[in-house]
């Protein structure tokens, strides 16, 4: 996943369309304040019974500083994922993220609100991480494995600086793009893997629905 030859000149359609889908929600808040209300990750709602927003609160932001970072790390993180892997893994290993991000947050703060595409964000990161860490034994891997656990760090520690951010999306993320790319290795990288890979990926989502299920059955 990091060896790719592929042309760059445009971005893959699922990055593109994720982006464009990011932003035109951010605009049409800025536009419309009620959306928040209605597609926030509100997890009281969730049990509630208002499952939509499982995922709909991984598309608004909070700010244009939030929708920065988080659209720049998707630009950066995203093309070269999906690329290598195929358009329907990369959308299963981004819904399979943002699932986990959002489940892990509603069991750990069941009263809490949440707003981004961190959860979903960091699983790119893991999956980065869990492709360098494969080729760490080479300078170029090394180096990149190094670069990416520093950033990993950093941006685990920013919650014990800065208030309000939603560090469990952080964990659930990163923990389903580190599981999901590990599976991948197993199955294999080739073009003829591809539905193996989307397989486990939606598998992966699939186990975050389940927990989420059981959480708010749980909390009821």
């Amino acid at each position: 996943m990091i060896h790719g030859r592929a042309a760059v000149t445009q971005l893959p359609p699922v990055t593109a369309v994720l982006l464009a889908i990011n932003i035109g929600l951010f605009i049409l808040s800025s536009v419309v304040p009620s959306a928040y209300s209605w597609l926030a990750q509100a997890n009281w709602l969730i049990h509630a019974g208002e499952w939509w927003r499982l995922v709909t609160g991984a598309f608004l932001h909070g700010g244009i500083m939030h929708i920065f970072f988080n659209m720049y790390a998707l630009w950066l993180f995203g093309p070269q994922i999906e690329r290598q892997v195929g358009s329907a893994s990369f959308a299963a290993l981004y819904g399979a993220a943002l699932l986990w991000g959002s489940a892990l947050f509603l069991i750990m703060v069941p009263g809490g609100l949440a707003v981004g595409a961190s959860g979903a964000i960091f699983g790119l990161f893991g999956a980065w991480i869990a492709a360098s860490y494969r080729i760490r034994h080479t300078a170029a891997g090394k180096r990149l494995f190094q670069q990416l656990v520093v950033l990993l760090g950093i941006n685990l520690l920013l919650p014990f600086v800065l208030s309000g951010i939603a560090w469990q999306a952080h964990v659930g993320g990163l923990i389903a793009g580190l599981a999901i790319v590990w599976g991948w290795q197993k199955v294999g990288m080739r073009r003829e893997g591809a539905r193996a890979r989307t397989a486990i990926a939606i598998g992966a989502a699939a186990i975050a629905v389940l927990l989420s299920v059981v959480a708010v059955l749980v909390g009821s």
